[in-house]
């Protein structure tokens, strides 16, 4: 699994123009199963993703297609940890 966070590289007014673009590409990578859970830094200086793909490889081409990418708006920092305890109902996305 992977934390995947995001930073602005460029001012909110460009953020702005892509958000629409993000979400969709966001809400592809929800269907497929891949992302888990995403939203917004607060204060907004980037975003959080997590993912639950096999590898950092495959999660860079996944970043490769997000419009925040393609018009070097934000960076990324790609986190991999193994989950080892959780709440009840997150129980399947740990490793054993």
């Amino acid at each position: 699994m992977f934390l995947l966070i995001l930073s602005y590289k460029k001012p909110l007014a460009e953020v702005d123009r892509f958000v629409a673009e993000h979400r969709a590409f966001l809400e592809r990578y929800y269907e497929s199963g891949q992302f888990l859970l995403s939203g917004r830094k607060e204060p907004r200086t980037g975003g959080v993703i997590f993912a639950n793909v096999e590898s950092e490889t495959e999660l860079a081409e996944i970043i490769r297609q997000d419009p925040f990418c393609r018009e070097q708006i934000a960076d990324y920092e790609i986190i991999e940890f193994i989950p080892s305890m959780s709440a009840e109902h997150l129980s399947h996305l740990k490793e054993t």
